[in-house]
């Protein structure tokens, strides 16, 4: 077995599980979800176990309850709204995600025509589009930008940070070639964990009889994976939840990616469910050392627990909550605690 490394989530899902961890600490239940914090149906279990409520609409949000924000990225006047609820609200919008709708709300007010290369429906694209709807355009495919209208005024290119980076390579040479004069960010609006994944995937595609991609039907950049292994050639490309989704009959060198929402205890579940008679082997195609710290509403309301507890004297626990190494906590341990919590 050979396992890709990187896999599993990205530095943008570990703040938005940490994040949401640490609302079921400082709220009663229940705490509610404006969509789900992240696209992978294991991880949005753990969380109703532990009392979060998802939702799709603010009208399910009593007045005043803590509200987050999931790591996909929500309409600014979804946000507004949800901030004049009068409760404690959490924007986990993944950094990169935010990075796409500062170009947009920068390049509509410059005039531009903006084409949008994401997927219909996606919770980041439908954030992304409403930042100015007059002037983007939503595309998926060449034979969609080819069937766009020619704009009257200048064109800028953004994409979904999740897309495959070989179908996103496709279409901006497409439009480079309509439009000479295209305008693109100086850096890629691609999510670097999800092109890493995707590379780590290609590194071991060759050597492998079947790709076992771990993560959820409804994670853009888990299906990008599956995608990417297709193209790659392998001759048997599978996507599973959970070790009990595997096929039978699985035989000769199996490969395991996990998308950058999918916990590594599946993966490692997986391992022992196939139990390759040969051992596993880990190729590592590039290492990540990024992090993105927890929300400025979250860190602040965690200073604030931090003193409250100091002046009433409480017990260390509650008063080390605003000193934690986030850096040192990771989102599988906060995962791991509210198991214990619910349990």
């Amino acid at each position: 077995m050979l396992l890709a490394w990187p896999r599993g989530f990205c530095a943008g899902v570990e703040m938005a599980i940490k994040s949401l961890a640490w609302m079921t600490t400082l709220f009663e239940p229940p705490v509610y979800c404006f969509h789900e914090i992240v696209h992978n149906d294991l991880v949005v279990d753990r969380f109703k176990a532990a009392g979060v409520r998802f939702v799709e609409s603010l009208d399910e949000v009593p007045a005043g309850a803590p509200l987050m924000l999931s790591a996909h990225g929500s309409p600014p006047e979804l946000v507004e709204a949800a901030r004049q609820r009068g409760g404690v609200v959490v924007n986990a919008v993944c950094p990169l995600v935010k990075k796409v709708h500062h170009e947009v709300k920068v390049r509509a007010s410059k005039g531009y025509d903006i084409v949008y290369v994401g997927h219909e429906g996606h919770q980041e694209a439908v954030g992304t589009e409403a930042v100015a709807p007059q002037a983007v355009r939503r595309i998926e495919s060449v034979e969609e930008l080819a069937a766009l209208p020619d704009p009257e005024g200048r064109v800028a290119f953004l994409a979904q940070t999740t897309l495959a980076l070989d179908e996103w390579n496709d279409i901006l040479d497409a439009a480079r070639r309509r439009w000479p004069e295209l305008w693109t960010p100086g850096t890629s609006d691609l999510c670097f964990a999800t092109t890493n994944r995707q590379a780590a995937l290609k590194a071991i595609a060759s050597r492998c009889d079947c790709i076992v991609v771990v993560g959820s039907r409804t994670s853009s950049n888990t299906l990008a994976l599956v995608r990417t292994a297709e193209k790659a050639g392998c001759p048997i490309v599978v996507r599973v939840d959970d070790p009990s989704e595997l096929p039978d009959g699985l035989h000769g060198t199996v490969g395991v990616i996990a998308g950058a929402s999918a916990p590594e205890e599946v993966v490692q579940a997986i391992v022992a469910r196939l139990d390759p008679s040969e051992g596993t082997e880990e190729v590592r195609n590039t290492d990540e050392d990024e992090y993105f710290p927890l929300p400025r509403e979250l860190r602040e309301g965690l200073r604030r627990l931090g003193v409250l507890s100091a002046l009433a004297g409480l017990a260390p626990e509650p008063a080390s909550l605003a000193g934690v190494d986030d850096r040192a906590m990771s989102a599988a341990s906060a995962l791991g605690r509210l198991s214990t919590k619910s349990a």
